[in-house]
């Protein structure tokens, strides 16, 4: 026994003085490595699909949203691949068919544009992850010819596709020389693009002992903090060293609420179940929609109770016992069908503009409050209210989201009912009695400590300032502010996202000469640092 705990030890230093070797060579470090990462508790995802973000489907379209990103409170913005996808018989345009793992697809841009992406969420205090396609390969990659040993075989020696999909090629974990050259692709965009983590597509597939090895390599690049999602729901893949696991019950579960009626009490055998193995640090990643079900399910506008029944989901998903992430475009109540490969349409930045007011509020009271990030879990759910409390030191939250598209009436415990509170987001005070009205879809998020929490010292907010005459018929463009708000900025950009007038607000009231542009919508904005406020506008 012991001389087999011995020949372990020294097969598992092997390993790591081989690993060591391997990647020596890593290319040179692009830019300095960003200190903002935030902790695994603390982030709030927003994930980007270039081919339906912008009418231009690339890196600039990224970028010139970013200040609006940015706006919304979260701080990881997770690209999906950015690599050039295979063009061979077989392939359907998946961006999930990869022909290169090196290189930055043309549709998108090039490595220059990727990088300014990078450094533009850096200096914003944004980390960027990168979705990462490990279990495949398209079938014109060069490994196809140059490894055909790296992928799995048939009886009669013929590489096989992944599962059921035609158009890739599965990957033999087998084959330590593949495992070695994938995890080198992974620390090349590390260096090469001086991103922030990955998510990884498909994390249940590979063996545990490939994710192990992977992550050893990657948290041994001393300059870099990096974030790592697993696309998957197995328990091993915390104690493997992810920080993260997907929602994928989650979100099962609260389809199953909304549509069959399903008791809100299934949401705490599910923060059980989702949070095997998981360590003081790992989160699981909830979500209202992402590109997979956007695709098969629709916009969750049209399945979970429109906009107020998305915010009350999203109130969940903020402050219970996860990490939030944002599809693209549900910030603005996007609707439009993005039906797989996500190339016949992109997301309408201005179906409803009253939603990002909302999400920004959610999203800036998680970030104020510890309680809400990683404070202790005290379920209060019944069968149609989400409530809970999430106490850190002193500091307690208590809030209630009713998901059901009916008034409700909550009976509130012994120790909530009577208590001093106040409003989480105005700081009013607040009298609780025994029970508490719900309309539908309605959520109240209280606080014991007034002030210190409040969101109510957002600078200005979109009936705080005024743009007339809309639509613009001469020319001339007056944008009145009615707060006390400084150092204000407007810019105009066009339906492509693109940004075409910028100017600072000097005053109270601002006329600005906007006849060189085209007739059309365009949507305006008015920021400052602490946040930015939109309104559509139509020049004729």
């Amino acid at each position: 026994m012991k001389s087999s705990r011995y020949l372990s030890r020294i097969f598992l230093f092997g390993c790591l003085l081989f690993s060591t070797l391997v990647y020596a060579q890593d290319p040179a470090q692009y830019g300095t490595p960003f200190a903002g990462v935030p902790d695994p508790r603390d982030a709030s995802i927003y994930q980007v699909n270039m081919r339906c973000f912008s009418s231009t489907r690339n890196f600039q379209g990224v970028i010139n949203r970013l200040d609006s990103i940015k706006a919304l409170g979260v701080n990881v913005i997770y690209l999906m691949p950015v690599q050039p996808v295979g063009k061979d018989s077989k392939a359907v345009n998946s961006p999930y068919c990869i022909k290169d793992l090196n290189a930055i697809g043309s549709e998108f841009g090039t490595l220059d544009d990727m990088r300014r992406l990078v450094d533009g969420a850096h200096s914003r205090g944004m980390a960027v992850i990168l979705d990462w396609v490990a279990n495949q390969t398209s079938w014109d990659h060069p490994w196809i010819t140059q490894h055909k040993d790296w992928y799995l075989q048939n009886g009669s020696g013929n590489i096989i596709q992944l599962n059921s999909y035609a158009d890739v090629a599965a990957l033999n974990f087998s084959n330590a020389a593949m495992c070695t050259a994938m995890i080198d692709a992974m620390r090349y965009w590390v260096f090469t693009s001086n991103i922030d983590g990955f998510r990884c597509d498909y994390a249940d597939n590979p063996p545990i002992s490939f994710w192990q090895q992977a992550i050893t390599s990657l948290r041994g690049i001393a300059t870099h903090k990096l974030l790592l999602l697993a696309e998957g729901s197995l328990s091993t893949h915390y104690t493997a060293g992810f920080d993260y696991n997907f929602g994928f019950s989650f979100y099962g579960g609260l389809k199953s609420i909304y549509q069959n009626g399903a008791s809100v009490t299934s949401i705490d055998n599910l923060n059980s179940s989702e949070y095997t193995s998981a360590g003081s640090n790992n989160q699981v990643v909830r979500y209202l929609t992402n590109h997979d079900v956007y695709g098969s399910d629709g916009s969750p506008y049209n399945f979970l109770g429109g906009k107020n029944g998305v915010l009350a989901a999203f109130v969940v998903i903020a402050y219970m016992k996860s990490v939030p992430f944002i599809y693209n475009g549900v910030e603005v109540g996007n609707t439009v069908s993005m039906p797989f490969p996500f190339t016949s349409s992109y997301i309408n930045w201005t179906k409803d503009l009253t939603v990002t007011p909302e999400i920004k509020k959610i999203i800036s009271l998680r970030n104020k409050s510890v309680a809400i990030r990683r404070g202790a879990l005290t379920s209060l759910d019944n069968a149609d209210v989400c409530a809970f409390t999430k106490v850190s030191g002193t500091d307690t939250i208590f809030v209630l989201s009713n998901l059901r598209n009916s008034a409700q009436t909550f009976n509130l415990p012994n120790g909530i009912a009577g208590a001093s509170w106040f409003n989480a987001y105005t700081n009013a005070s607040v009298s609780l009695g025994s029970t508490i009205s719900l309309s539908a879809y309605q959520y109240k998020v209280f606080t014991n400590t007034a002030s210190a929490l409040s969101v109510n010292d957002t600078p200005f907010s979109p009936d705080h300032f005024v743009i007339f005459p809309n639509p613009v018929t001469n020319g001339q463009l007056i944008v009145d502010i009615k707060s006390s708000a400084k150092n204000l900025t407007l810019k105009l950009f066009d339906t492509r996202g693109k940004e075409v007038f910028k100017s600072k607000l000097h005053s109270s009231s601002n006329t600005f000469d906007v006849s060189n542009l085209k007739k059309g919508i365009y949507l305006a904005k008015v920021s400052n640092a602490l946040g930015i406020n939109t309104q559509k506008i139509v020049i004729k």
